[in-house]
């Protein structure tokens, strides 16, 4: 009885280590060299928040710029009589 029990009981270790090292060995590992490191990745996402941040200043600028003249028009238009117009 003893034996039987220690049979089973080296069969469930056995068993046991053998899913462990399986569990580790089914994923990849990517060498530390290969891998990018945390600060890259910071600094990628920054270059392109920076470059987003661009795109808009330049799209608020031209529509300023397009919004002023507008106003001007309009400006110039009101303290001109109609009448000089013709």
């Amino acid at each position: 009885m003893r034996s039987l029990t220690a049979a089973m009981m080296m069969l469930l270790l056995l068993l046991t280590v053998q899913l462990i090292t399986a569990d580790q060995e089914s994923g990849t590992v990517i060498p530390a060299e290969s891998r990018p490191c945390v600060d890259c990745h910071a600094f990628e996402f920054m270059q392109r928040a920076l470059q987003d941040l661009k795109k808009t200043a330049f799209n608020l600028d031209s529509r300023t710029e397009s919004l002023v003249l507008r106003a001007e028009r309009r400006a110039l238009c009101d303290c001109m009589p109609v009448s000089t117009l013709n």
